[in-house]
């Protein structure tokens, strides 16, 4: 190989990585954003706010009450490992489990606008755990690095 060629990929990679740590850290952000913002709010608050969406669905209210009160330290648990790149691979997969009970829940209350939206999230998640093996810009590879 060349030294323009080696330099040209060397480069491909740096942007392959670059443009994976800028879209997970953009997740992450969001995330992370949306469980912060419902904390401050009071949990409780948001929680309460669930009850009159889901008062219509068979779900039991006590359930959509306990789910209120957890989402919002799940997100931005969720978030902040995705804003650093720590565990990667798991707050992917537990993001999109989250995701997949909030699709749950906004296709039994008939929110089709909410489960659009989730649907983008959802493929975002998936695209972001279809490509981690360009998650060189994280804690993740920094500590694999470090422990060789």
């Amino acid at each position: 190989m060349t030294d323009t060629t080696e330099t040209t990929t060397t480069q491909h990679l740096r942007d392959q990585r670059t443009a994976y740590a800028l879209l997970r850290i953009i997740l992450g952000t969001n995330i992370l954003m949306h469980g912060l913002s419902r904390l401050i709010a009071g949990s409780s608050q948001f929680a309460a706010k669930l009850i009159p969406q889901f008062s219509h669905t068979p779900l039991p209210l006590s359930l959509v009450y306990s789910f209120g009160l957890m989402l919002p330290w799940t997100e931005a648990l969720f978030g902040l490992l995705l804003v650093v790149g720590l565990r990667t691979r798991t707050a992917l997969i537990g993001g999109s489990a989250l995701l997949l009970a909030l699709t749950f829940g906004s296709a039994l209350s008939q929110d089709w606008n909410a489960a659009s939206i989730q649907l983008t999230y959802a493929a975002v998640y998936s695209a972001l755990l279809f490509l981690i093996p360009y998650n060189g810009w994280s804690l993740d590879a920094f500590l694999t690095h470090r422990s060789r």
